[in-house]
């Protein structure tokens, strides 16, 4: 398998058992309290785990940004995973209606928003070095969606739920745990600016708002009815959801070609189609219909804010924030919508927000580059080349020429010791020597983390 093959699979494997985990634990947290709560605590309880979801990424921000230790930065992950792997397995084999079920719900979903955040800077990193990552999201999204479909159409009847959720538990601890290697850092993106300017990050932040603004109305009108009707009469894991399906693999065809320029169009065409949501609650045919344009404005708004903000971020002094900024405010946004009953709205008034949202959005674009189909609207960030890189270190580092050699060969290459000592003519000892020395003087403690240093001094961190 080639080096390329092997990344792509590698960040289609960490996304769609990333989402395929999200999408299985939300499911599972919509029945907390059924049974003994009333309609309307439970769509509170709905609401407290959007809250506590955002809290998971912002932890995960803030200890990304305090704590420079590899190994506690490793370690906080593993606890993260095994709070969330025990989370998950009660809600799994516990029933839905006690306290203890209700606890141990809100006590997965900041684990699950931690976990989120890992995943989508490891997708904002891997996008600033050239990686093909809308194809992945798509992708990976789309499998993740078909799995969940399978297995969840009729809730409880399916056995095999609990090993999927294992299988993609593993494979979301080894690939969040294992630094990747071989990315296509011969690809440099055109020269840009590297910091992302408070106006660039402002409009994506509206820009992405006003997306989400055309699924809040339909997200709290269809958690009200599954609540009220016990998931019976309503249900989002009906075939209206994979809509999503083909709606992300467009999205994953178009979102890497020319750095995404075509995303925003193809976003608010949508977006336009949509509208519709407000009016179409009459009769069972229109909610049907209703539930297909709901999904077909959930995967261009996600679309949308995750490759804006996987973009952005390693362009500014916070890339583990701004790179799951859109999936905060989208929970921000479902969160904000429920409070204020924005479902309860007339269709009237609820049509009128839409259109305001609307022109929001086509201003913005326009004024930030959004409709720019020959410029880059989003450029990325400049690179330095591969020997740059390396001077830089070598004189960041104080490494000697025979340290740099290593160095090169550790992140460069996926070579075992022995390999690598008789390319370069030593014995495996004296490579040894040279390794620890590598650590003592750069401060990482595994080959993994060489690697982490040298793509961020690429990117010039």
């Amino acid at each position: 398998m080639s080096e390329i093959a092997r990344k792509n699979l590698f960040l289609n494997g960490l996304f769609a058992a990333f989402m395929f985990l999200q999408l299985t634990v939300l499911a599972l947290g919509n029945h907390a309290g059924e049974g003994y709560l009333s309609t309307e605590r439970r769509e509170l309880v709905y609401y407290a785990l959007q809250v506590f979801v955002i809290l998971g990424f912002l932890v995960y921000a803030g200890t990304d940004r305090l704590i420079h230790s590899e190994r506690a930065q490793r370690n906080l992950l593993c606890a993260a995973l095994a709070v969330f792997a025990a989370g998950t397995a009660v809600m799994l084999f516990v029933g839905t209606g006690s306290l203890f079920y209700l606890i141990v719900t809100h006590a997965v979903m900041p684990c699950l928003g931690y976990l989120g955040g890992a995943v989508y800077h490891r997708m904002s990193v891997e996008t600033a070095v050239g990686e093909k990552t809308a194809r992945s999201m798509g992708i990976g999204c789309a499998v993740a969606i078909a799995l969940q479909f399978v297995l969840q159409f009729q809730w409880g009847a399916t056995p095999i739920m609990p090993v999927f959720v294992l299988a993609s538990l593993i494979l979301l601890a080894v690939l969040l745990l294992r630094r990747s290697s071989g990315s296509q850092l011969d690809k440099q993106p055109e020269p840009a600016s590297k910091t992302a300017t408070p106006r660039q990050l402002l409009f994506a932040c509206l820009i992405a708002a006003a997306f989400v603004l055309f699924t809040s109305f339909y997200n709290g009108y269809i958690h009200h009815l599954q609540i009220q009707t016990g998931y019976t009469d309503y249900n989002v894991y009906t075939w209206p959801r994979l809509i999503l399906i083909p709606c992300y693999l467009i999205f994953a065809a178009i979102g890497d070609w020319r750095q995404g320029k075509l995303v925003p169009v193809a976003a608010l065409c949508i977006a336009l189609v949509a509208m519709l949501n407000s009016v179409l609650n009459g009769s069972a045919g229109a909610y049907w219909l209703n539930m297909c344009l709901f999904y077909c404005a959930i995967a261009a708004s996600v679309t949308y804010y995750n490759l804006t903000f996987w973009r952005l971020a390693q362009r500014t002094e916070h890339p583990a924030l701004w790179a799951s900024m859109g999936r905060i405010l989208d929970s921000a946004l479902v969160l904000l919508t429920g409070l204020v009953h924005l479902s309860a709205l007339p269709s009237a008034a609820v049509l009128t927000l839409n259109i305001g949202g609307l022109a929001v959005m086509i201003v913005l674009l326009s004024v930030s580059g959004g409709f720019n189909l020959t410029d880059e609207a989003l450029p990325a960030p400049s690179l330095l080349s591969e020997e740059d890189t390396f001077d830089r270190m070598k004189e960041k580092y104080t490494l000697t020429p025979r340290e740099t050699e290593v160095l090169r060969e550790l992140v460069l290459t996926e070579d075992k010791q022995a390999v690598i000592s008789e390319r370069l003519s030593i014995q495996v000892k004296a490579l040894q020597k040279y390794v620890t020395q590598l650590y003592r003087k750069t401060g990482a403690t595994t080959r993994s983390g060489l690697m982490d240093l040298y793509h961020n001094t690429m990117l010039g961190r």
